[in-house]
Protein backbone atom coordinates (compact mmCIF):
# COMPACT_ATOMS: atom_id res chain seq x y z
CA UNK A 1 0.00 0.00 0.00
CA UNK A 2 3.29 2.34 0.71
CA UNK A 3 4.21 1.86 -3.01
CA UNK A 4 1.08 2.82 -4.45
CA UNK A 5 0.58 6.24 -1.89
CA UNK A 6 4.43 6.89 -3.46
CA UNK A 7 3.43 6.20 -6.65
CA UNK A 8 0.73 8.63 -6.73
CA UNK A 9 2.98 10.82 -5.25
CA UNK A 10 5.58 11.34 -6.93
CA UNK A 11 3.68 10.71 -10.50
CA UNK A 12 1.98 14.11 -8.88
CA UNK A 13 5.20 16.19 -8.56
CA UNK A 14 6.55 14.93 -11.62
CA UNK A 15 3.77 16.33 -14.07
CA UNK A 16 4.20 19.33 -12.10
CA UNK A 17 7.84 19.60 -12.74
CA UNK A 18 7.30 18.73 -16.43
CA UNK A 19 4.19 21.06 -16.70
CA UNK A 20 6.70 23.88 -15.52
CA UNK A 21 9.77 22.35 -17.98
CA UNK A 22 7.31 21.75 -20.82
CA UNK A 23 4.42 24.00 -20.20
CA UNK A 24 4.32 25.26 -23.67
CA UNK A 25 4.39 21.99 -25.75
CA UNK A 26 1.34 20.75 -23.28
CA UNK A 27 -0.62 23.61 -23.35
CA UNK A 28 -2.45 22.58 -26.19
CA UNK A 29 -3.83 18.80 -24.25
CA UNK A 30 -4.00 20.95 -21.08
CA UNK A 31 -6.22 24.02 -22.68
CA UNK A 32 -8.12 21.21 -23.54
CA UNK A 33 -9.10 20.04 -20.41
CA UNK A 34 -8.83 23.07 -18.62
CA UNK A 35 -12.03 24.06 -20.59
CA UNK A 36 -14.01 21.58 -19.67
CA UNK A 37 -16.50 22.55 -17.31
CA UNK A 38 -16.41 19.34 -15.24
CA UNK A 39 -14.37 20.78 -12.04
CA UNK A 40 -12.24 17.80 -11.21
CA UNK A 41 -11.32 16.97 -14.68
CA UNK A 42 -8.68 20.69 -14.50
CA UNK A 43 -5.42 19.31 -14.92
CA UNK A 44 -4.38 21.09 -11.97
CA UNK A 45 -7.10 19.78 -9.97
CA UNK A 46 -6.68 16.09 -10.38
CA UNK A 47 -2.97 16.44 -10.62
CA UNK A 48 -3.68 18.17 -6.93
CA UNK A 49 -6.04 15.21 -5.71
CA UNK A 50 -3.73 13.07 -6.90
CA UNK A 51 -0.50 14.20 -5.24
CA UNK A 52 -2.27 15.25 -1.98
CA UNK A 53 -3.72 11.53 -2.09
CA UNK A 54 -0.39 10.05 -1.99
CA UNK A 55 0.99 12.01 0.53
CA UNK A 56 -1.21 11.95 3.11
CA UNK A 57 -1.52 8.06 2.31
CA UNK A 58 1.92 8.00 3.22
CA UNK A 59 1.63 10.05 6.28
CA UNK A 60 -1.28 8.33 7.13
CA UNK A 61 0.24 5.36 7.00
CA UNK A 62 3.40 6.38 9.22
CA UNK A 63 2.15 8.19 11.71
CA UNK A 64 -1.47 6.75 12.35
CA UNK A 65 -2.84 3.49 13.96
CA UNK A 66 -5.01 3.32 10.81
CA UNK A 67 -4.52 -0.02 8.80
CA UNK A 68 -3.85 -0.09 4.82
CA UNK A 69 -7.40 0.40 3.71
CA UNK A 70 -8.80 3.05 6.20
CA UNK A 71 -5.56 4.97 5.19
CA UNK A 72 -6.93 4.46 1.46
CA UNK A 73 -10.44 5.85 2.83
CA UNK A 74 -9.56 8.66 4.63
CA UNK A 75 -6.77 10.12 2.36
CA UNK A 76 -9.45 10.03 -0.79
CA UNK A 77 -11.56 12.19 1.32
CA UNK A 78 -8.84 13.99 2.09
CA UNK A 79 -7.42 14.18 -1.41
CA UNK A 80 -11.33 15.31 -2.71
CA UNK A 81 -11.36 17.95 0.02
CA UNK A 82 -8.23 19.56 -0.85
CA UNK A 83 -8.90 19.40 -4.67
CA UNK A 84 -12.19 21.18 -3.77
CA UNK A 85 -10.21 23.32 -1.76
CA UNK A 86 -7.74 24.06 -4.74
CA UNK A 87 -10.60 24.26 -7.26
CA UNK A 88 -12.48 27.10 -4.87
CA UNK A 89 -9.77 29.33 -3.80
CA UNK A 90 -7.50 29.27 -6.74
CA UNK A 91 -8.59 27.99 -10.15
CA UNK A 92 -12.19 29.51 -9.76
CA UNK A 93 -10.99 32.69 -8.61
CA UNK A 94 -8.14 32.84 -11.45
CA UNK A 95 -11.00 31.91 -14.23
CA UNK A 96 -12.65 35.20 -13.44
CA UNK A 97 -9.72 37.37 -13.02
CA UNK A 98 -8.59 36.45 -16.80
CA UNK A 99 -8.94 39.81 -19.12
CA UNK A 100 -9.07 39.93 -22.74
CA UNK A 101 -7.52 42.28 -25.04
CA UNK A 102 -8.93 40.83 -27.76
CA UNK A 103 -12.04 43.10 -29.37
CA UNK A 104 -14.05 43.15 -33.12
CA UNK A 105 -13.93 46.05 -34.79
CA UNK A 106 -17.79 45.95 -34.86
CA UNK A 107 -17.93 46.41 -31.38
CA UNK A 108 -16.00 50.15 -31.62
CA UNK A 109 -19.49 51.55 -32.91
CA UNK A 110 -21.05 53.53 -30.86
CA UNK A 111 -17.49 54.26 -28.87
CA UNK A 112 -16.84 57.39 -28.17
CA UNK A 113 -12.89 57.91 -29.02
CA UNK A 114 -10.21 61.09 -29.15
CA UNK A 115 -8.61 62.22 -32.39
CA UNK A 116 -4.91 62.22 -31.78
CA UNK A 117 -4.34 62.26 -35.73
CA UNK A 118 -6.12 64.95 -37.26
CA UNK A 119 -8.45 63.87 -39.97
CA UNK A 120 -8.68 65.72 -43.21
CA UNK A 121 -11.85 66.37 -45.34
CA UNK A 122 -10.92 63.31 -47.79
CA UNK A 123 -8.41 61.02 -45.65
CA UNK A 124 -7.26 59.48 -42.82
CA UNK A 125 -6.25 60.31 -39.49
CA UNK A 126 -6.31 58.34 -35.90
CA UNK A 127 -8.26 58.03 -32.97
CA UNK A 128 -7.75 56.73 -29.98
CA UNK A 129 -10.58 54.37 -27.90
CA UNK A 130 -10.60 52.46 -24.69
CA UNK A 131 -11.19 49.20 -24.83
CA UNK A 132 -11.61 46.61 -22.03
CA UNK A 133 -8.63 47.41 -19.94
CA UNK A 134 -6.79 48.95 -22.30
CA UNK A 135 -6.22 51.42 -25.62
CA UNK A 136 -6.25 51.16 -29.00
CA UNK A 137 -5.45 53.02 -31.54
CA UNK A 138 -7.42 53.10 -34.83
CA UNK A 139 -6.75 54.46 -38.59
CA UNK A 140 -10.44 56.95 -38.64
CA UNK A 141 -12.25 59.09 -41.44
CA UNK A 142 -15.10 61.83 -40.91
CA UNK A 143 -18.61 60.19 -41.04
CA UNK A 144 -19.71 63.28 -43.04
CA UNK A 145 -16.71 64.06 -45.01
CA UNK A 146 -15.25 66.83 -42.94
CA UNK A 147 -12.28 67.35 -40.95
CA UNK A 148 -11.59 66.65 -37.36
CA UNK A 149 -8.70 68.27 -35.35
CA UNK A 150 -6.80 66.55 -33.04
CA UNK A 151 -7.14 66.51 -29.70
CA UNK A 152 -11.74 66.47 -30.70
CA UNK A 153 -13.75 63.68 -28.96
CA UNK A 154 -15.89 61.72 -31.63
CA UNK A 155 -18.10 58.67 -31.68
CA UNK A 156 -17.67 55.63 -34.06
CA UNK A 157 -20.43 55.91 -36.56
CA UNK A 158 -19.76 52.56 -38.45
CA UNK A 159 -17.02 50.02 -39.38
CA UNK A 160 -15.84 49.26 -43.26
CA UNK A 161 -12.75 47.77 -44.53
CA UNK A 162 -10.85 47.86 -40.47
CA UNK A 163 -11.28 52.05 -40.82
CA UNK A 164 -13.26 53.77 -38.17
CA UNK A 165 -16.01 56.32 -39.56
CA UNK A 166 -16.45 59.16 -36.52
CA UNK A 167 -18.20 62.40 -36.18
CA UNK A 168 -17.47 64.71 -33.45
CA UNK A 169 -19.12 64.27 -30.01
CA UNK A 170 -21.87 67.05 -29.55
CA UNK A 171 -21.66 67.18 -25.23
CA UNK A 172 -24.68 68.82 -24.36
CA UNK A 173 -24.64 70.77 -21.92
CA UNK A 174 -27.93 70.40 -19.33
CA UNK A 175 -29.81 73.54 -17.42
CA UNK A 176 -31.38 72.76 -14.11
CA UNK A 177 -33.72 74.47 -12.07
CA UNK A 178 -34.33 74.37 -8.32
CA UNK A 179 -37.12 75.15 -6.23
CA UNK A 180 -36.36 79.04 -6.22
CA UNK A 181 -35.89 79.43 -10.11
CA UNK A 182 -32.25 79.56 -9.93
CA UNK A 183 -30.80 77.49 -13.09
CA UNK A 184 -27.42 76.22 -13.56
CA UNK A 185 -25.91 74.54 -15.53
Amino acid sequence: METFFWGCFITGILFTIVTLLFGEVLSGWADTLAGHPIAFLQPVVWVGGVTAFGGTGILLLKYSPLGGFLSLVVAGILAVFLSALLWFLYVKPVQRSENSTGFSMKELVGRIGEVVVPIPDRGYGEVMIKVGSGITNQIAAGFEGTAIADGERVVVVEVKEQVLFVTLLEERTHTFVDGKGNTST
